[in-house]
C-alpha cells in the first residue's frame, strides 16, 4: 500500500471519530486535572448555569451523568462551595441544587479552561472547519439519540 492509499482503519470515519474522540478527552481531562477539576464538574456547573436550581436527578438528565457519578460530583462540589444542596420542599425525599457565587466564578474559570483545551485539539482546523465540524457531529450526536 502506497502513501496515498487509506489503511482499512483510516478510512473508516467512524474508526478516525473513536481515536479522535480518545485523544479529545484525554487533552479536556488533563486540562481539568490541572485546574483542580473535572469533566463533571464543569458539566454539572455549566447545567446550573444554563437551566437553573434543579434536583439532581434533573442535573443527571440535563448533563447526561449517570446519578450515582452526579451525587458524588456534587459532593465534591459542595464541599469546595460551589453548589448548595437543600430539601426540595414540595418532595422531602428529593433535594434542589443551587450554584454559588463561588461555583459561578468557579464556573468561568473553567469555560476558559475548556476553551483553551478546544484550541488544543482543533488547532489544525479552520474556524470555517470547526464550525462545519460541530454541525455535522450535532447532526450526527441528534439522529442517534432519538433511538
Amino acid at each position: 500500500m502506497d502513501e496515498q492509499t487509506p489503511s482499512v482503519l483510516t478510512g473508516l470515519p467512524s474508526w478516525l471519530l473513536t481515536q479522535s474522540a480518545a485523544q479529545a478527552g484525554r487533552i479536556v481531562a488533563e486540562s481539568f486535572a490541572a485546574a483542580g477539576a473535572r469533566g463533571y464538574h464543569f458539566r454539572l456547573l455549566a447545567t446550573l448555569v444554563e437551566f437553573g436550581p434543579a434536583s439532581q436527578a434533573a442535573l443527571g438528565r440535563h448533563s447526561s451523568i449517570d446519578r450515582s457519578d452526579v451525587v458524588a460530583a456534587l459532593n465534591e462540589l459542595e464541599a469546595d462551595g460551589y453548589v448548595d444542596r437543600i430539601p426540595d420542599p414540595d418532595d422531602g425525599r428529593r433535594n434542589i441544587v443551587t450554584i454559588t457565587a463561588a461555583g459561578r466564578r468557579h464556573h468561568r474559570r473553567l469555560v476558559t479552561v475548556v476553551t483553551k483545551a478546544q484550541d488544543e485539539i482543533f488547532a489544525p482546523l479552520s474556524a470555517t472547519d470547526r464550525t462545519r465540524l460541530t454541525t455535522l457531529l450535532g447532526r450526527l450526536l441528534a439522529h442517534h439519540q432519538q433511538y
